[in-house]
């Protein structure tokens, strides 16, 4: 009888994961490759990647085809493969993280029922999966995704590691835990380690001073961790490039100490960001910091949730630049934290607080605003210039992109905003409904916006320099963008340089070049670029962007 219900529940928990598997592949392979890639970090990985191909050493990251120290090879190696099966293209360079969106999925419904039950695995990915920013992630090309997997399944195997009553199970997640750590390290690097550390120090105060993992197998966490997490920096070391090291520490403290270029922000950044980014489950995750009951799994794995989640908030609130997705791990502590709220919920223990329905009003209008608002803008460009509104120049040029933007696109704001308050304001006696109908009116609106309002944005943001560049890229010229921009390097389709001073600005402008040159920067950088360079010409201005030449010098000409 035991062997037939054990069987039974294999096969419905299997039935589970073929559903997550389908739907995370619906999800997330599709419209990978309709449009561009964007500048920085999505085409900084996928150039590296190239570079990686071109140049046939799997060791060494480039870009510029020459050693980038700042990242490890892991997440490049990802994209080397997927280049590999579809070619060098956006779609090869965002589908690693498709196929993370998959089993991100999958691990949390398999954490989540392990630790509750199926019902809150399943709760814990549709939270997940719906909220705004994750989606989006998984439809991109940049490092983050993996990172925090790696990380998260460390931290958590750490966390069940603290309350193993058995030797073994103990074992077996302190090696997951030190493979997660360390496979993070050879993703984005040290800073995986960091976290980490002061998560297991919180936790190891919270649990009264005491380590609570036997010091065998501590010592065998720290072994695999250096194997797994110190591998390619060992690689690095014997091939002659011990200074790796200090290249990482010294990128992590520019990192703590200043600001990169246009990546500035103001303290609450992080905390702003997360409230909207992580829409609904946000909001239902404030609830969630809520938790009665006796020290065991559950409250512990609770404890370490919240300590992840203040420890990144804090850390990068601390760090001097603002980006978008450095507070990108706190998704899985909020994720869970919104899922507990939920359970709770449904089950009576909590309410659905009035504050929690307003918040959740507030915050979904001005998502839905914002959509149902752009079509406006951009319609009426000159009246807010005229009034002030938009003063910038380089903004005001990129307004002047030719789009397809309508009030049909502000129909998928409608729609969410109708979704959202259908879901307030109905199903009264049906919790279940309502929170299904708040999740998934947001999972239409990411998968929509994705479909039809991101290829407008990427329209007005950028489109006018990559159709340039590829454009240019089959004749026999040299292109070079005067700002930060990996653009240039793989949408040219550069090959390997026989002379690097093909990336020399300064040579480019004043030298003796073999090859006309022509130059992208912006309009609000006209007058400076212009003084600096004399010896360049423009050709014509698109959307902010101002196309420049200069004719070849060669010797005697």
């Amino acid at each position: 009888m035991c062997l037939q219900n054990k069987f039974g529940m294999d096969k419905r928990i299997l039935k589970y994961q073929v559903w997550i598997i389908i739907i995370g592949a619906l999800l997330f392979i599709p419209f990978l490759g309709h449009v561009h890639l964007f500048d920085w970090d999505e085409i900084n990985f996928a150039e590296s990647a190239r570079e990686m191909l071109l140049t046939k050493d799997y060791l060494t990251v480039r870009i510029f085809f020459k050693p980038f120290w700042e990242k490890p090879p892991l997440f490049i190696w990802m994209q080397v493969l997927s280049m590999k099966l579809f070619g060098v293209n956006e779609f090869a360079a965002r589908f690693p993280n498709a196929i993370c969106g998959i089993m991100t999925l999958l691990v949390l419904f398999n954490l989540g029922r392990k630790l509750y039950h199926e019902k809150f695995g399943a709760i814990w990915a549709m939270v997940y999966c719906c909220s705004v920013l994750p989606f989006f992630y998984f439809k991109s090309g940049i490092i983050d995704p993996w990172f925090n997997l790696f990380i998260f399944i460390g931290i958590y195997s750490w966390i069940l590691a603290l309350d193993c009553k058995q030797r073994i199970k103990e074992l077996v997640y302190i090696l997951i835990s030190a493979a997660g750590i360390g496979l993070g390290m050879l993703t984005k690097g040290p800073v995986s380690l960091l976290v980490f550390g002061l998560v297991a120090g919180i936790l190891f105060l919270v649990n009264g001073f005491r380590l609570g993992i036997g010091w065998k197998n501590l010592i065998l966490f720290f072994v695999a961790l250096i194997f797994v997490g110190g591998f390619w920096f060992m690689l690095q070391v014997i091939t002659g490039h011990a200074d790796v090291i200090a290249e990482f520490i010294e990128y992590q403290i520019r990192l703590f100490r200043t600001k990169d270029a246009g990546h500035g922000g103001f303290p609450l950044y992080h905390f702003i960001i997360l409230l909207f980014g992580m829409f609904p489950a946000s909001i239902f995750a404030i609830q969630g910091h809520k938790y009665k009951g006796r020290m065991d799994r559950h409250k512990l794995v609770h404890i370490g949730m919240i300590t992840l989640l203040w420890i990144v908030l804090l850390l990068f609130s601390i760090v001097k630049t603002k980006i978008v997705h450095y507070s990108s791990l706190t998704y899985f502590p909020l994720s869970y934290l919104a899922a507990y709220s939920i359970n709770q919920i449904l089950k009576g223990k909590f309410k659905f607080r009035i504050w929690q329905k307003v918040l959740l009003g507030i915050v979904g209008t001005v998502l839905g605003a914002f959509v149902i608002l752009l079509p406006v803008i951009k319609e009426h460009k000159e009246y807010f210039i005229h009034k002030g509104i938009i003063t910038h120049s380089f903004t005001i040029g990129n307004l002047e992109a030719v789009t397809t933007l309508g009030w049909g696109h502000s129909m998928i704001g409608v729609v969410f905003l109708l979704g959202v308050f259908s879901a307030l304001f109905l199903y009264k006696r049906h919790l279940f409904t309502k929170i299904v109908t708040l999740f998934l009116s947001t999972l239409f609106f990411i998968y929509l916006s994705m479909i039809f309002i991101i290829p407008e944005a990427e329209k007005i943001s950028q489109n006018a320099v990559i159709e340039f560049i590829k454009e240019k890229k089959d004749q026999d010229v040299y292109i070079q963008s005067c700002y930060k921009s990996y653009a240039v390097l793989f949408y040219s389709n550069q090959q390997i340089p026989k002379d690097n001073r093909i990336f020399d600005i300064d040579w480019l402008t004043a030298g003796e070049t073999d090859k006309d040159t022509y130059f992208i920067f912006r309009i609000d950088k006209k007058e400076e670029i212009m003084k600096r360079y004399p010896n360049i010409k423009i050709v014509h201005e698109k959307n902010g962007y101002i196309f420049s030449k200069r004719t070849a010098q060669k010797s005697g000409s």
